[in-house]
């Protein structure tokens, strides 16, 4: 099969023998791919290796015959963001989440268009923590694991007053006391999600409660293994 002229993310990039590398990307019109870039290392190969960091837009050419499609070539749409500290750690989380619950070759044109809005959140400075979330949000339901915000499992109305515990598959449960579950901690308030629900960024309190339920259903997703973000993202608050 023949790819031409196709838009899409680079999500990783690593090397591959002496002159290749082996590049994961999220395509618009065949969903997440796997590239096999030949002879990046040499001199002509110098400004496709450039187009082929990671978080750059690009639009490439390459032939499938098997699990790895070929490049042939790609270029640079625009500037990739250039990010640090906190910000250049979220790029790298999307494109794992991204890497790890996306299937090859399916396309997924909701999680396309996500993963370029909170790219170019990233990229101006956008609150990162509700960025996040939004794009947790976006992921979950381009991919089928979506599920109600303004309604509990129990088909009660979220109360903005209560707490919740996100269950992966039937959505929110009532936190009836503190000794439900593991109480407080690892609960969204019910204003954290009816605010999620209607894209609107909640007090800070409220978002703050939204990112420990959100990695829970994200985990169950994501089976034994967790992210390598998650592992670097928790060192780096430990030792802020």
């Amino acid at each position: 099969m023949h790819i031409d002229a196709e838009p899409g993310f680079v999500l990783h990039a690593r090397a591959y023998r002496e002159t290749s590398l082996l590049v994961e990307v999220l395509s618009a019109g065949h969903g997440r791919l796997g590239l096999l870039a030949r002879g990046v290392n040499s001199a002509k190969g110098q400004v496709l290796r450039a187009a082929l960091q990671p978080l750059q837009w690009i639009r490439f050419d390459a032939v499938q015959r098997g699990e790895l499609a070929q490049l042939r070539g790609a270029e640079a749409l625009d500037a990739a963001p250039r990010l640090s500290g906190h910000e250049m750690l979220a790029g790298f989380y999307i494109s794992e989440l991204v890497m790890r619950l996306a299937p090859r070759s399916d396309p997924l044109p909701d999680l396309y268009g996500a993963y370029g809005e909170v790219r170019g959140r990233l990229a101006v400075g956008a609150p990162l923590a509700w960025s996040l979330r939004r794009f947790e949000r976006d992921l979950l339901e381009a991919l089928g694991f979506g599920f109600a915000l303004a309604e509990a499992a129990d088909g009660q109305p979220v109360d903005p007053a209560a707490r919740y515990v996100l269950d992966p598959l039937e959505g929110p449960r009532r936190l009836l006391s503190e000794r439900d579950g593991e109480g407080r901690r690892g609960t969204a308030t019910g204003a954290a999600l009816l605010a999620l629900g209607d894209d609107e960024m909640p007090a800070a309190p409220d978002l703050a409660s939204l990112r420990l339920p959100m990695r829970a259903v994200l985990a169950h997703h994501l089976g034994a293994r967790g992210l390598k973000s998650w592992e670097l993202m928790d060192d780096l608050t430990r030792r802020g």
